[in-house]
């Protein structure tokens, strides 16, 4: 019969080989970051140019695989993850999709 550390063991590796252990620390940062974040100070508005930049990001963070990292900024900053990519591609002249 297997011990209790073997079992989580197995649960980890099993977990981790289906990218979901990842996820959910992502998501517990994401949820520790907002706990965290101090409600009574407000956010500086976000200037286009600002959300441009913050759109480059996530679209370079998802297209090298950084979905944690994705997912923490769009967590943070508040970000859809479905945003209009058609008029961000054309206001940045780039495709709307990168294909690998």
């Amino acid at each position: 019969m297997a011990t209790v550390a073997e079992l989580k063991a197995v649960l980890k590796d099993t977990l981790e080989k289906r990218g979901v252990l990842g996820h959910l620390k992502a998501r517990i940062r994401a949820e520790v970051f907002n706990a965290l974040d101090d409600e009574s100070e407000p956010r500086p508005s976000l200037s286009h140019e600002n959300f441009l930049i913050n759109e480059l990001i996530r679209e370079y963070l998802e297209f090298n695989k950084y979905k944690y990292t994705a997912s923490v900024l769009i967590a943070e900053e508040h970000l859809r993850q479905e945003q209009a990519r058609g008029s961000n591609a054309e206001n940045l002249h780039t495709s709307p999709t990168v294909k690998r």
